[in-house]
């Protein structure tokens, strides 16, 4: 029998998930307390606290872009 690893939706992920896949992408280190800054200052999360790989990017462009 296969060890298969627990899927993980990109629509719903814990803060250290986030970090995970970002960090992988950008092939430097995405902290989990520079995601969690974010989100105090007001990066979207889902109800129950995870957080949409996508709603944080378009948070994060939108942010840069702030006051252009």
């Amino acid at each position: 029998m296969e060890d298969k690893k627990p899927s993980v939706s990109p629509n719903a992920l814990t803060v250290e998930q986030l970090a995970q896949v970002l960090s992988a992408a950008a092939q430097r280190r995405v902290s989990i307390e520079h995601i969690q800054a974010d989100i105090d200052a007001g990066a979207p999360t889902n109800a129950d606290g995870t957080l949409s790989v996508l709603d944080y990017t378009a948070w994060q462009l939108q942010e840069m872009h702030r006051g252009q």
